[in-house]
C-alpha cells in the first residue's frame, strides 16, 4: 500500500538516478509496484511530490525544535535561529534532492516548489515575531510590522542558496551565514538609532514652544 511518504522516497530516488521527473504517472507507478490511482491519491502531479517534500522537511523541523524542552523560553531571535540551524542540518541528509530542485526550479522571486513551504514558514515566523512584538523584543512599527515575515523568508531563500553553493567543510559558512543574516535581520525589527531619531523629531515637534521660552 503506497503512503505519501513512500511516493516521495521514491519520486527523490527516480529524479536522483535519472536527472529528471518520470515520463508520466503510470511509467512510475509501474516501476514501483502501485497502481496509478494509488499515486493521486496522495499527489495531483509531480510537482506537487516535490513541493509536499521541502514543506514536509519544514514541518519536520518545527515539530524537532518546538520538542525541546528549553523552546518556550527562547526569544524570538533564538527561536529564529534555532529553526535556521535546525533546518539545514536536517536538509544535509536530503542535499542531493535540495540541489536538484532548487536548480531545476530556479527563478525570480519565490521557485513554485517552494510555494507550499513559504506558507508554513510565514506561520511559523508571524507566530515568533508577533511573540517578540508582545514581549518588545521587537519594535511595533506601523506598516512595517506586518512585513517582517516577509524579511525572514527573504533571509531563509538568501541561506538556501547560500548552502546550495556552500563548498566549506561541514557547511561552516552557512551556519555563520545563519548567524550573522538572521541577527542582522532582527537587529532591523528592534529599536534601532532611526527609530531614536524619529523620537527625538517628534519630541522637537511636540515642544517647539520652548525655544520661545528660551528665548531661541
Amino acid at each position: 500500500m503506497a503512503t505519501s511518504e513512500s511516493i516521495q522516497k521514491a519520486y527523490i530516488d527516480y529524479v536522483l538516478t535519472e536527472g529528471q521527473q518520470p515520463k508520466s504517472v503510470y511509467v512510475f507507478a509501474k516501476k514501483n509496484k502501485m497502481a496509478e490511482e494509488e499515486f493521486y491519491r496522495f499527489f495531483g502531479s509531480f510537482d506537487a511530490v516535490e513541493q509536499s517534500v521541502w514543506a514536509d522537511l519544514i514541518l519536520k523541523t518545527l515539530s524537532e525544535v518546538r520538542a525541546q524542552e528549553i523552546w518556550s523560553q527562547y526569544s524570538s531571535r533564538e527561536k529564529a535561529l534555532s529553526f535556521f540551524y535546525s533546518f539545514f542540518e536536517l536538509l544535509k541528509s536530503n542535499r542531493s534532492f535540495a540541489v536538484y530542485s532548487i536548480k531545476k526550479h530556479r527563478s525570480l522571486g519565490t521557485p513554485k516548489v517552494l510555494e507550499p513551504a513559504k506558507e508554513v514558514f510565514e506561520n511559523f515566523a508571524e507566530t515568533i515575531l508577533n511573540e517578540g512584538i508582545e514581549t518588545q523584543e521587537l519594535s511595533d512599527r506601523k506598516f512595517f510590522s506586518k512585513r517582517y515575515k516577509d524579511a525572514l523568508w527573504v533571509q531563509f531563500g538568501f541561506v538556501l542558496n547560500f548552502w546550495i553553493n556552500d563548498d566549506s567543510t561541514g557547511f561552516e559558512k552557512t551556519d555563520e551565514a545563519i548567524e550573522k543574516g538572521v541577527n542582522v535581520t532582527f537587529d532591523l525589527f528592534q529599536r534601532s538609532p532611526i527609530d531614536n531619531l524619529f523620537e527625538y523629531g517628534k519630541f522637537l515637534a511636540k515642544n517647539g514652544g520652548l525655544k520661545e521660552k528660551m528665548g531661541f
